[in-house]
This record gives structure tokens, C-alpha cells and sequence, in this order.
């Protein structure tokens, strides 16, 4: 194996690692405000919205499809609908709005 593949792999680790010891080590967790870590856990949940959300915008060749799409899922989510009928009712609101010519 090539030395700098190798090199790359092991940085990687550990910049992979590192951000998951260091609490561990250092018991982080607990010296963390209540305010600061409530705030933490939703982290996941932004940067998932900031990953999906201009991909669902351009993910059907048409805008007014995905967003109706969108609207459906999120009113769906709204009441608590089980998850594969959220994605049921978001591919059927891009379905009919294409055919309908949006």
C-alpha cells in the first residue's frame, strides 16, 4: 500500500476518533450546562435539514413537484403519521402534481 494512502487513512481515523474520546476522557458530557447540552442535541437535526433541503428542491427536475412533495411530508410528519407513509404521501404529491404539469 502506498505510504501516503496510508497516511491519509490514519488522519482520517483520528480526526474521525478524536471528537469522540475527548469527552469520554475528559468527562465533558457532565460539565456541560443543561441549556448547552439540550441545545447540542438538536445539531443532528440542522445539519440533516442543511444537507436534504436544497436537494429536495432540485431532486425532480421541477421545483413546484418537489415542494409540493415537501408540503405533503411535512404535514404528514405534523401528525405523527408513520414514517413509511410520509414517504408514500411525498412521492404521490410529486407524482400527481407532475401530472397535473407542474
Amino acid at each position: 500500500m502506498n505510504k501516503q494512502v496510508l497516511l491519509m487513512i490514519l488522519g482520517m481515523a483520528l480526526g474521525t476518533y478524536l471528537p469522540r474520546l475527548l469527552p469520554l476522557v475528559f468527562g465533558l458530557s457532565n460539565a456541560l450546562p443543561s441549556w448547552l447540552r439540550r441545545f447540542l442535541s438538536f445539531v443532528p437535526y440542522a445539519l440533516l435539514s442543511a444537507l436534504i433541503f436544497p436537494e429536495l428542491l432540485f431532486s425532480t427536475g421541477s421545483v413546484a413537484s418537489a415542494v409540493a412533495g415537501g408540503l405533503v411530508a411535512l404535514a404528514l410528519a405534523f401528525y405523527n403519521v408513520n414514517l413509511f407513509l410520509v414517504v408514500i404521501g411525498a412521492i404521490a404529491g410529486v407524482l400527481f402534481t407532475q401530472l397535473l404539469g407542474g
